[in-house]
C-alpha cells in the first residue's frame, strides 16, 4: 500500500531534553544542537526518552520562530509519530479514498471541523454523509502512542476535553451514528484499550459509550522517516485494568 502522507526530507539526531511541553533540544548527527518545536503538547508518558533517535523536519519559513518539528520518536525498534498535526490530515486522507471498510458503504461526502453538540459550541473532527437512508456519522480522532506490552492505550494522563468528546458523541445516539477512532500512531501493537490508570473517568465513560451504541476503531499506523501507511483494525480490549 502507498504512503498516505509522506514526510519532507528529515534530519536524524538524538533527543537530548523536552521542556516547557513545546521545546525540544535535538543533537543532530552532525554533533550540532537545535531547538525543534515539539507539536504534541500532551505528557508523551512512554515516548519520550532523551538519548532516543528522532527525525525532525526543516522549515524554511522565516516567519517561525523554530525553524524545525519533532516528527518522530524510535523506541525499541519502532518509530513512534510525536506530530498530533498529522493524524487528522491522514484520517482524511483515508476517508477520502474510502480505506476503512468499516465506514466506506455508508457515506459519499467528508467534512471536517464541523459544529455540533449542546449550543453546537464544539466541533467534531469528521461528519460523514451524503449516503441514500444512512444516518449522518460523526466521527473524533483521538492520537495514540503509549503502550502496555503489544497494547495500545488512550489516554495517558486526565482527559478532561477527551471525556467531554465521549459524552458528545454518546448524546448523538440515536439519531446519528457516533466513532471515536484512535489514530494508533506506531506500528508494533495488536490491540487497543483504554488507559484505565491513567484516567480511570475515561475508561468508564468509554464503556458506557459503547453500550450506548458508540463504534471504537483502533487503526493503527506504520511510521517511518519516509511516510505514514495504513495498517488496518486492531482488537478492541474495553478495559487495561486486570
Amino acid at each position: 500500500m502507498d504512503y498516505l502522507y509522506r514526510y519532507p526530507s528529515l534530519l536524524s539526531g538524538k533527543l537530548i531534553k523536552r521542556y516547557k511541553r513545546f521545546l525540544a533540544d535535538i543533537e543532530l548527527e552532525t554533533g550540532k544542537i537545535v531547538t525543534a518545536h515539539c507539536p504534541n503538547t500532551g505528557p508523551m508518558t512512554g515516548v519520550c526518552i532523551p538519548g532516543n533517535l528522532v527525525q525532525i523536519s526543516p522549515s524554511n519559513n522565516p516567519k517561525r520562530k523554530l525553524a524545525y518539528t519533532w516528527e518522530m520518536i524510535k523506541i525499541n525498534h519502532t518509530w513512534v509519530g510525536v506530530n498530533t498535526g498529522l493524524p487528522n490530515k491522514v484520517i482524511k486522507i483515508a476517508l477520502e479514498q474510502k480505506l476503512f471498510p468499516e465506514l466506506a458503504p455508508y457515506y459519499n461526502k467528508v467534512r471536517s471541523e464541523v459544529p455540533y453538540g449542546r449550543d453546537q459550541k464544539s466541533r467534531v473532527d469528521f461528519l460523514l454523509t451524503g449516503n441514500d437512508n444512512q444516518l449522518p456519522i460523526y466521527l473524533e480522532v483521538k492520537n495514540v502512542t503509549l503502550t502496555q506490552e503489544k497494547t495500545a492505550l488512550f489516554p495517558d494522563t486526565v482527559t478532561t476535553r477527551g471525556q467531554k468528546h465521549l459524552k458528545e458523541l454518546m448524546a448523538l445516539i440515536p439519531d446519528a451514528k457516533a466513532v471515536m477512532l484512535y489514530f494508533i500512531n506506531r506500528d508494533d501493537c495488536s490491540s487497543f484499550a483504554p488507559g484505565d490508570n491513567f484516567d480511570p473517568q475515561y475508561g468508564i465513560l468509554l464503556r458506557e459509550a459503547v453500550a450506548a451504541g458508540v463504534e471504537v476503531l483502533p487503526y493503527s499506523f506504520e511510521i517511518t522517516p519516509a511516510g505514514i501507511k495504513y495498517l488496518g483494525l486492531l482488537d478492541f480490549i474495553p478495559s487495561s485494568l486486570v
